[in-house]
């Protein structure tokens, strides 16, 4: 990870930041870089400069692009209730950020915290000679 793209839980996300985990969460490789920015610009553009935004101001296309967010944990809602006056309850629902997560996939990290670019098996790492050193428990020790 480079210093360009560190992000911790108290800095604003950047468009780069939030291109990289959408590029990350929703398919490394099929997704161009370029569709991944205009994305991230398209959903940093309903936030402005706050970390929730309210849900109905989206068209019905925008909140399809949100729920998939949401699905890759990149976006989560939360909703708020309140009463008017006369009497009723009234529900107002938010979309906010999941820094958290896109912290990791900015650092390429999946879910469980393992290195998501490595496709490399753990076995793929052992020396040559260890199938044969556990075969004969005598012959070597490592």
């Amino acid at each position: 990870m480079t210093s360009k793209s560190k992000m911790d839980m108290e800095s604003v996300l950047t468009l780069e930041n939030l291109t990289i985990a959408i590029r990350n969460g929703i398919d490394r490789e099929g997704m161009p870089e370029e569709q991944a920015k205009e994305m991230a610009q398209h959903i940093l553009n309903f936030f402005g400069y706050s970390e929730r935004m309210i849900d109905n101001v989206l068209e019905p296309e925008d909140r399809d692009a949100f729920y998939m967010l949401e699905d890759t944990g990149i976006l989560t809602t939360e909703r708020e209730e309140t009463t008017l006056y006369d009497g009723r309850e009234w529900r107002i629902h938010y979309w906010l950020f999941r820094k958290e997560r896109i912290l990791e996939l900015v650092c390429g990290y999946d879910m469980k915290g393992e290195d998501a670019d490595s496709d490399v098996s753990i076995y793929e790492e052992l020396e040559d000679g260890v199938w044969d050193t556990l075969k004969n428990p005598g012959a070597s020790s490592f």
